[in-house]
């Protein structure tokens, strides 16, 4: 079988990217859509789903109330399994839920359950909290029933033995801090960027608010960030809205949504130019890259419409052409649903899906969904699992159906409809323009569709020199199971890329992010260059402070001879879009500035590429200054 066009190996935001890199010519997003998979406007064949739930005797009846779901692999099979921790009738309320609920999948549409706990009623979130390989599970809850330490805290982290069927409580410290009601919506994000998840979690209703927990790395945690009081909904995720290489939080949270990280567990608003978020915050918020910059944009159900905004410099703008400004929604999701390289938007409501696919620039055109049951309210919305590795996320929601006295909560679980005709690979993140910190953890996410039953495997390697290698492995005969938990290291750079491949009967697709940058641990150091073949010479250049909101110091360490010499070189720093908007003149290893462009005007806020060239290193320094405001 032929592999796929070079131009869709390296995907559309790769090839983005090498066009942009070369100067003068540029292109939008959009434009090279169409250039990568035909002339015209971006058209699609509208996506279609297929009922897939699991159905017998031997899966629980629901209750009632809010709940969330999770794709995670938790055996590590390769095969994405769905978790929760139930809804009002866990445990055993009415219903047979209890504790940690696995439905294990088998790739072909057969389901199987394993639950084991004594609790429930809240939000549950998937990743290796304590760095042994096996898939773990932190988790918010209402009803802390348990007469054992697995279940007897409102917040707690439970370790998985590989199996998706044992777990071990690892959760001293959490929930000490005045949650005294119940949690429900959690995610795990390496806030702090040293290496291990870290947890947030979102109020049962009123009045906990938002609570951040840090990892100790010994099964103990310490919060770091709490905002109290008022009512919230259970949705909460996380991301990098402003592309400083640091965790943020989007929550359904009526004193604010969007909390913006400082890299060390604490948090400030970032709500500048969103609407007010009403006595329950958003509905079914979500993050994602819409735009393609790197930055974690939003998405929220108000009114029952559905509304995307990204982040501009220091404050949100709406990017919703194309979408119901009212109806019946009740929750989003961003994520890209055809595997096309450009992120959408599905939205969840009185039984109906629906996913408008996005152009990368803020256009949204109806791109399918489905019908399902009609009901009254959704209680839970998931998308991005792939149950049958058709290449294409599927869809997991919890609903309520029926009339008073007799209506409760459904599980539905909607896959995907089309079947490849070919493999291929698709990197869903990173995409490219993240900054992300050495030593930190990030989830890499793809979409890899098989042809045939034979077994699969993925690959995942980076390369800091282009898009065409040479590549070193991150990972190698990965479970295909669409997502892979990363502590992030290589050089630091600017021009970091990363690529995904799916091997199976012998053949090998593959797909390739565009440029990221890799940041030094260091807070000051936003580039290195080494001499060739001598260490001890590499110069480092610094900035103080980084991130910059005014005056501050631009200098050279490390060589004494670079660092110190008389001889005038330059620093140019660059937008994101690739323009030079300053140029700083550096003698003597050192420069006085504040970050105003060329005219004098106030650099808006963001992330900027310095870069400044060095004797014998023909490469230069290249690295992120981020400016804040």
């Amino acid at each position: 079988m032929s592999g796929p066009s070079p131009l869709h190996s390296l995907s559309v935001r790769a090839a983005f990217h090498l066009i942009l890199s070369s100067p003068p010519v540029a292109f939008g997003l959009a434009a090279l859509a169409a250039l990568a998979f035909g002339a015209g406007p971006r058209t699609a064949n509208a996506l279609t789903y297929v009922a897939a739930s699991p159905s017998g005797s031997q899966f629980p009846q629901w209750e009632g109330g809010d709940t969330e779901l999770e794709f995670a692999d938790t055996n590590g099979d390769g095969h994405v399994d769905l978790i929760s921790i139930g809804d009002h009738g866990s445990p055993y309320i009415g219903s047979g839920e209890h504790g940690v609920m696995v439905y294990f999948t088998d790739g072909t549409g057969g389901w199987t359950i394993h639950q084991e706990g004594d609790f429930g009623y809240g939000g549950i979130a998937a990743g290796d909290a304590n760095g042994d390989g096996f898939m773990d599970v932190g988790y918010g809850m209402h009803h802390d029933y348990a007469s054992t330490d697995l279940g007897d805290q409102l917040i707690e982290v439970a370790l998985g033995d590989g199996t998706g069927t044992l777990w071990t409580p690892w959760d001293d410290g959490l929930a000490t801090n005045g949650e005294d009601y119940g949690m429900a919506a959690t995610d795990f994000a390496d806030f702090d960027n040293d290496g291990d998840l870290d947890l947030a979690s979102l109020s049962f209703g009123c009045c906990n608010g938002v609570h951040v927990y840090r990892n100790n790395g010994d099964g103990t945690w310490t919060q770091s960030f709490a905002r109290t009081g008022g009512n919230a909904s259970c949705f909460l995720c996380t991301g990098d809205v402003n592309g400083d290489g640091f965790a943020d939080i989007a929550a359904s949270y009526q004193y604010g949504c969007v909390f913006l990280g400082d890299g060390a567990g604490g948090f400030v608003p970032g709500d500048a130019g969103l609407p007010a978020p009403g006595t329950s915050g958003f509905a079914g918020v979500a993050l994602g890259d819409v735009d393609g910059d790197g930055c974690g944009d939003l998405a929220f159900v108000q009114s029952g419409g559905v509304r995307v905004y990204v982040w501009r410099a220091n404050r949100w703008e709406s990017a919703s052409t194309g979408l119901p400004a009212s109806g019946i929604y009740g929750a989003a999701q961003l994520c890209d649903m055809d595997s096309d390289g450009l992120t959408d938007v599905a939205a969840m409501g009185d039984g109906t899906c629906s996913v408008w696919l996005g152009d990368g620039a803020g256009h949204w055109t109806a791109g399918g969904g489905f019908n399902g049951p009609v009901a009254s309210e959704t209680q839970a919305f998931r998308v991005g699992g792939d149950i049958d590795h058709n290449g294409r996320p599927d869809v997991a929601v919890v609903q309520e159906q029926g009339n008073w006295p007799s209506y409760r909560n459904y599980l539905h679980v909607f896959k995907e409809a089309s079947a490849p005709a070919a493999r291929f690979a698709c990197l869903h993140f990173p995409r490219g323009s993240e900054a992300f910190y050495l030593g930190s953890v990030q989830f890499v996410r793809w979409a890899a569709a098989r042809v045939g039953t034979a077994p699969a495997s993925i690959d995942i390697e980076v390369s800091s020199t282009g898009p065409s290698g040479p590549w070193s492995s991150i990972a190698a005969g990965l479970p295909d199971s669409g997502r892979y938990q990363w502590t992030v290291a290589g050089p630091i750079t600017s021009h970091a890329w990363m690529r995904v491949s799916l091997d199976q009967d012998g053949e090998r697709v593959s797909d390739v992010s565009g440029p990221f940058t890799l940041l030094s641990s260091d807070p000051t150091a936003i580039g290195t260059a080494e001499t060739p073949g001598a260490m001890e010479s590499a110069v480092r250049l610094c900035s103080s402070p980084n991130p910059i909101s005014g005056p501050g110091r631009l200098f050279l360490s490390g060589s004494r001879d670079e660092a110190s010499s008389p001889r005038p070189l330059s620093i140019f720093l660059h937008d994101a879009t690739g323009r030079i908007v300053r140029t700083i003149p550096l003698l003597g290893g050192t420069a006085a500035w504040c970050p105003t462009d060329d005219a004098g005007d106030p650099l808006p806020a963001g992330v900027y590429c310095a870069r400044v060239r060095m004797r014998g290193a023909p490469a230069g320094i290249e690295g992120k200054l981020v400016v804040i405001r």
